[in-house]
């Protein structure tokens, strides 16, 4: 009998590694390209810049990353951009679709909110011809590192770390005459999180990063007419001048409507430099505790809601009431990567809103990507329209957008 229960177990076990043997890890391709415009254009962020571009300071990148398994595949593209309209988005991500074969539900388009980079129809209709042709040229480069992700698949190793990088701050600042501004508020809530996937080969060769650090790219301010990447971009420079250009650093923002970093807004490239080596030293610092191991499955959700509306505020003072604008699009986005969460949100989402979406999640690996898909705007809290401020002032959207869009990501995220 001794040995009979022995024998069981034994077969068991057998047909148990057998299955586990037979599971093939995800695979992913990846592709960049440099997307610095080539004359001079429209840069995006400020109202106050008329005029173009007049030099280039760092150059400007997208990359596509690529995952599947054996159902399904996903992009997830990053960009050095400021945003991208809705019609925009669509128009990009269905180009990409014809090319790869991959839905359009299945794509995660992503800009990094760098107020750098050149105006592509983000806030306005409008554009020049030379903006014009620089988006005719960033669609046409996107479709091709998509392409070149998705046929170049590996099995690859990924794991994820967290790290930590207070060169962010919330600025919601008290002013004078007793209202919110955009200044800095120490005391503010403000997420330092810096949250880091780390993907290698089978072998264990570094093939790609993928950095989320909520803070607007607002290092460079009005002032400043040369091209930039800004802090997302010169992360990104730092890690592959001390990893090796031929791993792929692709860089989002996390939730960061009420998040300005320490430094700027101005045209003192020494500080936006800083705030990309100091990011960067971080990431270095914590890649070596980070254990990468084959990931299994991929699950992917969209959802589009359509919330109150509203009609941006007279003064930076709390209202009353506020008047009824159109219903706002938002765009929702959820990949499920093994047990890394890409939760992407078509809005610039204050960073309380942020936190509680990263605690809420049954997975402690879940990044909060903003500018996902689209452009929203500004998504606030309930407390920030009881005290104004300048988000409160231009947001869409009417009181109680912030806790629905955590309740949809929520439900979203628990469906993977």
């Amino acid at each position: 009998m001794k040995h009979a229960i022995i024998l069981l177990l034994a077969a068991f076990c057998s047909l148990t590694l057998t299955a586990e043997e037979s599971r093939n890890p995800v695979m992913m391709g990846k592709g960049r390209a440099n997307i610095t415009p080539e004359e001079p254009v429209l840069m995006s962020g400020y109202e106050a810049r008329k005029t173009p571009s007049t030099g280039v300071h760092d150059e400007l990148f997208a990359t596509a990353l690529c995952f599947s398994d054996e159902g399904s595949r996903v992009l997830i593209i990053t960009t050095d951009v400021i945003g991208f309209s809705h019609q925009v988005n669509d128009e990009i991500m269905q180009e990409i679709s014809a090319a790869t074969g991959i839905g359009t539900e299945q794509i995660m388009l992503t800009a990094a909110h760098n107020h750098g980079a050149p105006s592509i129809r983000t806030y306005s209709d409008n554009a020049t011809p030379e903006n014009r042709r620089y988006l005719q040229s960033l669609r046409e480069k996107l479709v091709k590192i998509s392409v070149e992700a998705s046929a170049d698949l590996q099995p690859v190793k990924i794991g994820i770390g967290k790290g930590y990088c207070s060169m962010n701050i919330n600025r919601r600042a008290k002013f004078a005459d007793g209202g919110i501004w955009l200044g800095r508020n120490q005391d503010g809530p403000c997420d330092h999180e810096v949250t880091i996937v780390k993907i290698e080969n089978m072998q264990g060769k570094l093939l790609a990063l993928h950095v989320n650090w909520p803070c607007h790219g607002t290092t460079g301010g009005q002032e400043n007419y040369k091209i930039t990447g800004d802090w997302p971009g010169l992360t990104a420079r730092y890690l592959e001048k001390h990893l090796g250009d031929e791993v792929i650093i692709g860089v989002t923002d996390g939730a960061s409507g009420d998040i300005n970093p320490i430094y700027g807004p101005g045209d003192n490239f020494d500080e936006i430099e800083a705030m990309g080596a100091n990011l960067g030293e971080e990431v270095l610092g914590r890649l070596p505790g980070i254990v990468a191991q084959p990931a299994y499955g991929i699950n992917a959700l969209q959802r589009t809601i359509h919330l109150p509306g509203k009609k941006q505020n007279e003064t930076h003072f709390p209202q009353e009431e506020y008047e009824t604008g159109p219903d706002v699009e938002i765009r929702l986005a959820a990949v499920k990567i093994g047990n890394i969460v890409f939760a992407g949100v078509s809005g610039e989402l204050m960073t309380e809103l942020g936190m509680e979406l990263k605690e809420t999640s049954p997975y402690s690996g879940t990044i909060v990507v903003t500018h996902c898909n689209g452009s929203s705007g500004y998504i606030c809290t309930d407390e920030a329209y009881d005290e104004g401020g300048y988000e409160v002032k231009v947001t869409r959207l009417m009181p109680g957008a912030g806790d629905t869009l955590v309740q949809q990501v929520s439900e979203m995220v628990n469906l993977l």
